[in-house]
């Protein structure tokens, strides 16, 4: 086997794998990783305002404000005003949404960051360096890109489990 093609078979494996994470996100706790994401900073604070959670997700506020929606219609999250400060708008965890984030699998970026935490920096060093030079290969060193291992749009409302099944019916 020619080596491109060991190189194309573990881009796929990566995908493959980011796909099957998702899958199993959306059926044992019905959020995608961005919406998870976020809720996990939510509880991780208590309330924060959609600025600071922006920042601290890697997300621009108008799709952390596009994800908040979502989940507030569903009850797992709510917005208050800011008792001093009224134009503050401050987000925090619903009973029903600490209970999702409880349940829910460890994100897949946080496994991925604690096993590359653990090599040497010159390992890390190759493979980001690696990684680079592949996406400029692809022509997508321009893509706007989260630290998020997720697939499709960051604000769908769609679970990713669905956007799979369109996308396989499409290759077919």
């Amino acid at each position: 086997m020619a080596r491109h093609e060991d190189v194309l078979i573990s881009l796929r494996q990566i995908i493959r794998a980011t796909d099957l994470y998702s899958r199993k996100l959306s059926k044992v706790s019905g959020l995608t990783s961005p919406q998870l994401l976020i809720m996990q900073a939510i509880g991780a604070k208590g309330e924060i305002t959609m600025g600071d959670l922006a920042n601290e997700v890697s997300l621009s506020q108008a799709t952390v404000t596009t994800i908040l929606d979502r989940l507030e219609k569903r009850h797992l999250i709510e917005r208050k005003r800011g008792e001093s400060d009224k134009r503050r708008v401050y987000a925090t965890l619903t009973p029903d949404g600490s209970g999702i984030i409880e349940q829910a699998p460890t994100p897949l970026q946080e496994e991925f960051i604690d096993r590359f935490d653990r090599l040497e920096d010159w390992e890390q060093s190759l493979i980001l360096s690696s990684l680079q030079r592949v996406a400029a290969m692809m022509n997508a060193e321009e893509i706007d890109a989260s630290p998020m291992l997720d697939l499709g749009a960051i604000d769908r409302a769609q679970p990713a489990v669905e956007l799979s099944q369109r996308t396989s019916s499409r290759e077919q």
